[in-house]
């Protein structure tokens, strides 16, 4: 079929579709997820909003246009919505699945509905159940036609969302629609019109990871195995490379469901010295939020590594016991904010506290200022060999990647315990100096400074998975 035309970008240089319309897109790549404000230059309508809507604001304001519509593809599991709220803010019809049962205000929709926001901008709705049984696609019309589509958690970028998060028990049944609902998008669609998913750009509810940035109907049809697979063989994939999902999901799809209260991102209480010490000597979670490189360097002992430089979020919210108190430690107020608002979007609202500063500067004692020795692969197989010298020698590797990682791959001998579970299982890890590694080192560090706070000697191996082998680490397939 014919490609959908496009016209020249705007003046602010987003790209115009048939008919002058414009999709903006609003990236929230810690969460690997995307929200839409599609718009004909007067009205817009959006999708998939994030919690916090002054992004999405923001959006509408630099392409003109009032939002009039807020659409959700499904209740999220993965971040809490924007949607509510903004619908409050604006004025603007708030549009879910018919099927949903939801307190607050908002208009049902049901399969084959068409939503006319203006002349020129059309919406038309699709059941695709798979990634939850009411799932819906948006089909985007203009007055030539339909430009693209709206997919949420159904057809992504080479892969399909996840079918799980309703429970395993409902898993299979809704790989058989999910396998259903792609290919009711492809006949009712053109080849060339564009596909806007929510997930699948690192997020957990993707099935597997996205294969590109952006896509077609066309192009999923060559390379998508909702399109190259029969439906037993795509349930069986499916089914197979489903890995284990960020434990703070359980509480999105609630909250989501009562309707989520508005951001409130007012700075918490500062956190002095003293309390600092005395939340760190109770076992609260104290969160240092600064790059690894400057963790291992210098933090205070039984602070917890997760730096704002990766998905601090996500990594965070699967490891911390949901509610417990959280205290954060950032080199900057901006840096605190950047991570208040991180977490807000997975529901973490309430702080106990956070500071700012140098470690040197937060010790009340200098006594509590730590180091973590660091290594790379090589410098293990050295290790493995005889020994390297001021390092101590591995009496344990600890993989915390995912199972599916481990799978895949792992170092030879290698104790495997993904990063959400290092906490609880620190007592079933062999005795002796733990050299840990991860994919790259953001997950390692984390994990290494948990098992310092527990009293375990560790070696931070700082370094890419891919680079074992070649150093002479022993790997198995």
């Amino acid at each position: 079929m014919a490609a959908i035309p496009t016209t020249p970008a705007r003046d602010d240089g987003t790209p115009a579709l048939a008919g002058g319309l414009t999709v903006e897109v609003i990236e929230t790549s810690t969460l690997g997820d995307r929200s839409y404000v599609a718009s004909d230059g007067e009205l817009a309508v959006v999708v998939d909003p994030q919690r916090d809507i002054d992004r999405v604001l923001a959006a509408a304001g630099r392409l003109g246009a009032r939002v009039a519509l807020v659409l959700e593809t499904h209740v999220h599991n993965d971040y809490v919505s924007g949607g509510l709220e903004l619908s409050r803010l604006t004025g603007a019809e708030y549009g879910l699945s018919a099927q949903d049962e939801l307190p607050f205000p908002h208009r049902g929709l049901r399969d084959g509905e068409t939503l006319d926001v203006s002349p020129r901008l059309r919406v038309r709705v699709v059941a695709t159940p798979g990634h939850t049984f009411h799932h819906l696609s948006y089909v985007l019309e203009g007055d030539q036609g339909p430009v693209g589509v709206f997919t949420g958690g159904s057809l992504l970028y080479g892969t399909t969302g996840r079918t799980d998060l309703l429970g395993e028990e409902h898993s299979e049944v809704l790989a058989r629609r999910q396998h259903e609902s792609a290919r009711r998008l492809a006949d009712l669609l053109p080849d060339g019109a564009r596909i806007w998913p929510t997930h699948g750009f690192g997020s957990f509810c993707a099935a597997t990871p996205a294969e590109r940035d952006e896509s077609t109907i066309g192009q999923e049809r060559r390379s998508n195995p909702a399109f190259r697979l029969a439906e037993h063989e795509f349930v069986e994939q499916t089914l197979a490379g489903l890995d284990a999902y960020p434990a703070y999901y359980a509480h999105m799809g609630v909250r989501n469901a009562a309707g989520p209260e508005p951001l409130d991102l007012r700075p918490p209480t500062q956190a002095e010295p003293e309390e600092l010490r005395r939340r760190l000597d109770t076992g609260e979670w104290v969160v240092d939020l600064r790059s690894r490189t400057a963790y291992v360097k210098s933090h205070l002992a039984g602070t917890v590594s997760v730096g704002l430089d990766g998905p601090m979020a996500t990594w965070l919210g699967w490891m911390i016991d949901w509610n417990a108190p959280l205290t954060l430690l950032g080199e900057s107020s901006e840096q605190v904010a950047e991570a208040q608002r991180e977490l807000a979007r997975i529901g973490i609202d309430r702080l106990a506290g956070a500071a700012t500063g140098t470690p040197h500067e937060l010790a009340v004692d200098p006594a509590q200022l730590r180091t973590l020795p660091v290594a790379t692969f090589a410098d293990l197989a050295e290790a493995q060999r005889g020994g390297v010298k001021g390092l101590p020698a591995p009496d344990v590797v600890l993989d915390v990647r995912t199972h599916n990682e481990y799978r895949s791959s792992h170092v030879s001998g290698a104790v495997h315990v993904p990063l959400y579970e290092v906490r609880h299982r620190l007592d079933q890890l062999p005795g002796g100096a733990v050299w840990v590694h991860c994919g790259s080192g953001y997950r390692a560090t984390a994990a290494a400074s948990l098992l310092e706070r527990a009293g375990r000697t560790v070696v931070l191996i700082d370094d890419h998975f891919d680079n074992a082998a070649r150093a002479g680490v022993p790997v198995e397939s």
